[in-house]
């Protein structure tokens, strides 16, 4: 980032944080991954997914909602990275990806929620 002159001065050494600022492109895409769990029910998902692999089906039964419903979730997870999908005969099953973003939700979810994982 280029040096920005700041017009005030408050001995907070402001310019040199500034330097190491992410870059909005960067901003972007942490956003995109936190608006993902920003709806409850694909949070709930999100959770679910983080601790077993399950089909379109068996997330719908339990989450009380309609396959179609549950498949626009699961496609706006998957598009971010969140959680991958695996087929195995007609049926997709989805699990928590196997990525540095992912496993860091995972966590921040699991201490915001205050409990720990049910397969520690």
């Amino acid at each position: 980032m280029a040096d920005i002159k700041l017009p005030h001065d408050h001995g907070q050494n402001t310019a040199k944080i500034l330097n190491k600022m992410p870059r909005q492109e960067e901003c972007a895409q942490v956003a995109e991954v936190f608006k993902q769990v920003s709806d409850g029910t694909r949070l709930r998902i999100f959770w679910l997914l983080c601790h077993c692999e399950e089909c379109v089906s068996n997330i719908a039964a339990a989450m009380e909602m309609s396959d179609p419903a549950v498949s626009h979730h699961l496609k706006l997870l998957r598009k971010d990275g969140l959680i991958v999908g695996r087929r195995d005969g007609k049926e997709i099953y989805y699990k928590l990806a196997d990525s540095k973003q992912a496993k860091l939700l995972h966590l921040a979810c699991e201490e915001m929620f205050e409990i720990t994982c049910p397969l520690d």
